[in-house]
């Protein structure tokens, strides 16, 4: 990845400079043009060689019994199952079969369709004969069989899309959705409404209330009056940073929102403290700026609320084991570690990887903090529509820390929110204010949809089963190495992965798989891989506020790998301490 240099500044300390519009344009790599242009192709051939032309082995053959409720659901669809087998290679006595069969399965959907039990009682597998109940088991097996081989497929295809970038990531997810649709891996209905998933609207309702703080600038104003108040010296401006962190990331789910209102702040804090970038770069700047990039995503860890990754966690670990996880659940275990392991950030940063010398502790433009109170003094005495985006957000975290007594969803808090902040005359921003990046949405939608596919097929937990056969893992695997295998999966991917929902959807379920498979409690594994999500700070790519705070030009590759894969390597030991102890 390239950029353009940021251009010599008359003026280092003006803030308004260090706007995302006037942030230098990423320039491609020579080796991601390569990516780009043959990623298309390649997921293209790789779509074709999996769905029409390889012959997956462990796809066949697959155990009825061993599938979820979901995937049984699926496999008990007769209309589903004649519809995908309606093509298949079958001998001529099959072919009979089946168009009666078809018959008869469009005539019990009508029939229940209307409620006519009479005529569904006519259509029941226990009163077939054996050979009608050996042929309906066959086709149940090879539309479950080509279900499981278009997803693979769709999901290979998918996977190279997203991480070439040959195509924009919202088209990826379209793309992904109808395939999934014309393969019939999943209903119209069940594809088109993870639009509507709520987390989804949690995430649109999130833009909103984010907008709010944006418009009025009380985010600003928290941020700069922070640091203006306890910025004293290096130390206590590091520290600073990663209170403000953690409070923005109760409020604010959207880690890139979080980056592009601290981003002008810590750059004039960078240039205060000698670090211009490029060739005047310095270890105050690294820090800086990787801290800030290590505390944006780890602090959204510590709420549940903090992104729409870890609500979809919470949900999908909360549909397995039949009960809520509340925000006080996700917060009382994560809260300790994500500041703990800012602390540690802090530590290993300014005093291992990048140490501050002498003269970097120290500000080295006279009255160079005063600028900062200068822009805080701009912003004039806290006004009226602060107060009340103060209040709407305070009434909403207060019923999101109370979830558990009043059973109000998060969703629907934040739908409470939003209509108040929206309301005439009584709220704070009008439709025009809210700004809403519907690609992401959209981006998002595709991930769910690849979820609900998982679901439908069990894709995931029949990998993870073929998988382990392989390794010889059987039921004397002790607990530890399963532990190690998925918390080591779900953090190092986010090395190739951008995507934190595609993430969670892809290991979420695997873990859950296992626990079950091997008879451990969900929670026991499922959970410590749900609080590695926000683990994707090693890479610019690896993440949109990476990929943003990396035009700063104030460290290279070698220095963010540096330190993300050390910090890295501590949140996998700190995980495996917590199973030990505290879980």
């Amino acid at each position: 990845m390239e950029t353009n240099k940021l251009p010599e500044k008359t003026d280092p300390l003006d803030m308004s400079q260090y706007q995302l519009n006037k942030l230098p344009k990423k320039i491609p790599s020579k080796f991601e043009r390569i990516m780009a242009r043959w990623g298309a192709p390649l997921a293209l051939v790789s779509f074709v060689f999996i769905y029409f032309i390889a012959n997956v082995g462990y796809l066949k053959d697959v155990d009825a019994n061993s599938l979820s409720y979901s995937a049984l659901k699926e496999y008990n669809n007769y209309e589903k199952v004649f519809k995908l087998t309606k093509n298949s290679a079958l001998s001529e006595h099959e072919k009979q079969m089946h168009v009666r069969f078809s018959t008869q399965v469009n005539k019990y959907k009508k029939a229940k369709k209307v409620g006519n039990l009479e005529g569904v009682a006519k259509f029941e597998p226990a009163k077939l004969n054996p050979t009608e109940q050996s042929f309906l088991k066959k086709m149940q097996d090879k539309a479950l069989h080509k279900a499981n081989v278009a997803m693979l497929a769709i999901f290979i295809a998918a996977i190279i899309l997203w991480i070439t970038e040959a195509v924009p990531n919202y088209l990826t997810s379209l793309i992904l959705i109808i395939a999934m649709v014309l393969t019939g891996v999943i209903s119209e209905v069940d594809a088109y409404h993870q639009l509507g998933h709520k987390v989804m609207w949690l995430n649109i309702l999130s833009f909103i209330l984010a907008s709010m703080l944006v418009k009025t600038g009380i985010a600003k104003r928290f941020a700069l009056w922070f640091i203006v108040r306890f910025g004293k010296n290096a130390s206590s401006i590091f520290l600073s940073f990663i209170a403000i962190n953690v409070v923005l990331s109760a409020f604010i789910s959207a880690t890139t929102a979080k980056a592009a209102i601290l981003l002008p702040i810590f750059m004039v804090v960078a240039a205060v403290y000698g670090a211009r970038g490029g060739k005047n770069r310095n270890n105050f700047g690294r820090n800086i700026v990787l801290q800030n990039l290590l505390q944006i995503n780890l602090a959204a860890g510590a709420f549940v609320t903090g992104s729409g990754a870890n609500l979809l966690a919470a949900a999908l670990i909360s549909g397995a084991i039949g009960s809520d996880i509340f925000f006080t659940d996700w917060l009382v275990i994560a809260f300790p570690i994500a500041v703990g392991m800012l602390l540690i950030g802090w530590v290993i940063g300014t005093r291992v990887i990048f140490p501050l010398s002498p003269e970097e502790r120290s500000p080295q433009i006279a009255g160079g903090m005063e600028k900062l109170k200068v822009e805080l003094n701009k912003m004039g005495k806290f006004g009226f529509e602060e107060l009340k985006s103060v209040f709407i957000f305070g009434a909403v975290l207060l019923l999101w820390v109370t979830d558990r007594w009043h059973g109000i969803s998060a969703t629907s808090v934040a739908f409470l929110g939003a209509v108040v902040a929206l309301m005439p005359r009584i709220g704070v921003v009008k439709w025009n204010d809210v700004d809403i990046p519907w690609h992401l949405l959209l981006f998002s939608a595709g991930a769910y949809t690849l979820g609900a596919g998982f679901k439908a097929t069990d894709l995931p937990a029949i990998s993870v089963d073929a998988m382990f056969d392989a390794l010889g893992f059987g039921a004397n695997t002790p607990f530890w190495m399963l532990y190690l295998i998925l918390t080591g999966g779900m953090l190092f991917s986010a090395l190739f992965f951008q995507s934190k929902t595609m993430r969670t959807l892809i290991f979420i379920p695997i873990a859950i798989g296992v626990a079950q498979k091997f008879g451990f409690t969900i929670m026991s594994l499922a959970f410590p891989v749900a609080l590695l999500i926000e683990h994707v700070y090693v890479l610019p790519f690896n993440s949109k506020p990476a990929a943003l705070l990396y035009v700063t030009d104030q460290y290279s590759w070698s220095d963010t790998f540096k330190f993300g894969i050390v910090m890295m390597l501590i949140a996998w030991a700190v995980s495996i301490l917590m199973a030990m102890t505290f879980f």
